[in-house]
């Protein structure tokens, strides 16, 4: 059947060239933003999985910078701690020298005081960003230990350092947590040594007698022995800095791949589909050009 208002066939063809423009826009979509699901329109439920993702993503990346944090702290503090040890080393030296018959104990002094110096521009300059293990300025230092993500949340939990037994010289900071004068280094005192040994305090009068050299080098080794075990302990909180931010890394790392395999367009694929529907295109444009004359040919019915 022919009929003048209605032509069957250009409706046809205009329907398929429709679809075949949507497609062709949203293949268009994908080529220039790169992603096959660029908002909930989309496909809402992938698009809100991918946005849980991201979401745990920006947290991970908090919990990474604070653990680039914290590793830097350690880091200086464990650096300070052995070059503490360094110098208490020397000052063991001297002290020794100072038992020797005929020892310069004015000279011995100078340098004892020189060292005790050194020792409180170490525990001042082991800071980092307003932080400082070794000056008594805070009682705890917190890092993450661990990581979970259960049912959509992202948590951690912390590794606690007790500041108040490891201070090296105390008043630190504003509100210092550990009083000045109650550092290890300032009231170090060994199982039978008569006194204490204040190392930031070091001069002649601490090698005068026999009684004070003897007090001085059992302090010495004490104090050695307790900042060996503190520098111990941040040691171990290292090494779980270190295998968390490791982690981080490769759970971040794979949070990016995840989010890409359900947003992102294969653009192989989306090459591949635009010249097939660009293709499509041409063809739908020729069938509607052609259903359009099937009118015309009516006219010549009646010639």
């Amino acid at each position: 059947m022919s009929s003048i208002l209605t032509n069957s066939s250009a409706i046809t063809a205009l329907q398929s060239l429709r679809s075949t423009q949507s497609s062709l826009a949203t293949t268009q979509k994908e080529i220039s933003t790169g992603l096959k699901i660029s908002s909930a329109a989309d496909n809402a439920s992938t698009w809100g999985i991918a946005q849980t993702m991201k979401s745990d993503q920006g947290v991970l990346s908090t919990i990474s910078d604070s653990l680039n944090v914290s590793s830097s702290v350690l880091n200086i503090a464990s650096t300070a701690i052995t070059n503490t040890i360094s110098v208490i080393n020397n000052i063991k030296s001297q002290v020794a020298q100072a038992a020797q018959p005929g020892a310069d104990l004015s000279k011995i002094g100078t340098t004892l005081e020189g060292l005790s110096s050194q020792l409180s521009s170490i525990v001042a300059s082991a800071n980092f960003n307003g932080l400082n293990l070794l000056d008594g300025s805070s009682a705890t230092f917190n890092s993450i230990a661990s990581y979970s993500d259960g049912k959509g949340s992202v948590g951690s939990s912390l590794n606690t350092i007790d500041l108040n037994a490891t201070a090296l010289i105390g008043g630190g900071g504003s509100s210092p947590a550990v009083a000045a004068g109650s550092g290890i280094l300032e009231t170090e005192q060994a199982t039978g040594a008569s006194a204490a040994t204040d190392f930031t305090a070091l001069d002649a009068n601490s090698v005068s007698s026999s009684t004070s050299i003897a007090d001085t080098l059992s302090n010495a080794d004490k104090a050695i022995a307790d900042l060996t075990q503190y520098s111990a302990q941040i040691g171990a909180v290292q090494t779980s800095v270190s295998g968390q931010a490791t982690f981080m890394k490769t759970l971040n790392e794979a949070l990016t791949n995840g989010v890409s395999s359900l947003v992102d367009a294969d653009m192989n694929e989306a090459s591949t589909r635009l010249q097939a529907l660009q293709t499509q295109q041409q063809l739908g444009v020729q069938s509607l050009s052609i259903a359009n004359q099937n009118s015309q040919m009516i006219l010549k019915l009646f010639q």
